[in-house]
């Protein structure tokens, strides 16, 4: 279906979007985690070796679509352009009020156990499978990626090769070959105090993230609640890592990057669907070249968004 609000942001390619399916939930049993691992799988209804997405949700207090249930619009986009979505329902949305107190372990933010779903999704690909047979033995195990928003930025990072920068253990998953962040947190550095006493886990050394990376920011996302350094304090993942190659900066793009993580939610407080537009197809395109050697989607992309910088900028190195 053709979105008129959508114009500029088409000059960024894209093939033709081919029909999906959801199967939703699949649960995987997790001794140790006080509940099953629940998620959701969007692929293409058809093709083989199909490439594998996990992506991880943030913090925040949505209690569903901070969960398997959020992030449509991305997981929509990368389905239905040959991609395989699995979105896990990590521990810290069920505690903003679906089954679990503040004296659960690992409250609010659940670090350790969040890194654990989804090498435990990675480990179980075959049970899976198993659940959904509409998808079962269509992907490919050797391919895969990890994209995280906010909280989930972590996640991913930490999976990508970054450590906390208090306990520096390596947790990385050398299954996973490349990383998107979205909106996720720089240096401990730039923290505020009472950030950084309320959340240690978030105190990340990127110096070990060495994997293929994207990181993606708006250049509005000043988050006052966060750092005093502003927008700039979210492309920290990308000045400080070596593994991140590509920095994508959105003009005038907060912390939802256009609106990722629904459609017309009223909470979001950056929906424009234009900006949306070139979060999905340029984090599509990246990850399309990165789990498909000598695919051109990447460079042809950053080559659209230099004919329009209004869209946006992108870094590389």
């Amino acid at each position: 279906m053709t979105n008129n609000f959508v114009q500029r942001a088409r000059r960024i390619p894209a093939p033709d979007a081919v029909p999906t399916v959801t199967v939703n939930p699949v649960t995987l049993q997790a001794p140790g985690r006080g509940l099953p691992l629940e998620l959701r799988i969007t692929a293409p209804l058809t093709g083989d070796a199909v490439p594998i997405v996990l992506l991880s949700h943030g913090g925040g207090r949505t209690q569903y679509l901070e969960s398997k249930d959020g992030f449509a619009p991305l997981a929509d986009f990368y389905a239905s352009h040959g991609l395989a979505v699995i979105q896990p329902t990590h521990l810290s949305s069920l505690s903003g009020g679906l089954g679990l107190d503040r004296d659960a372990p690992g409250h609010p933010l659940f670090w350790r156990s969040r890194i654990e779903d989804l090498t435990r999704i990675l480990d179980a690909l075959d049970a899976v499978e198993a659940q959904a047979p509409v998808i079962a033995g269509r992907l490919d195990h050797a391919r895969i990626a990890v994209v995280g928003h906010s909280a989930g930025g972590n996640t991913a990072s930490v999976l990508l090769g970054a450590r906390r920068a208090d306990a520096p253990e390596d947790l990385r998953d050398p299954r996973i070959s490349a990383g998107v962040l979205l909106s996720s947190a720089g240096s401990p550095d730039g923290m505020l105090d009472a950030v950084r006493e309320a959340f240690p886990e978030l105190q990340t050394d990127f110096s070990a993230l060495t994997t293929r990376t994207l990181v993606v920011y708006g250049d509005a996302d000043e988050s006052p609640h966060l750092t005093t350094r502003g927008a700039a304090w979210h492309t920290e993942s990308y000045q400080l890592s070596p593994g991140a190659d590509a920095l994508l900066s959105l003009p005038g793009g907060k912390y939802y990057l256009g609106g990722i993580m629904g459609y017309s939610l009223a909470e979001t407080d950056d929906e424009d669907p234009e900006r949306l537009a070139v979060t999905q197809r340029m984090t599509w395109a990246y990850l399309r070249s990165a789990l498909s050697d000598g695919d051109p989607a990447w460079q042809r992309a950053v080559e659209a968004l230099n004919d329009d910088p209004s869209l946006g900028a992108v870094q590389t190195r």
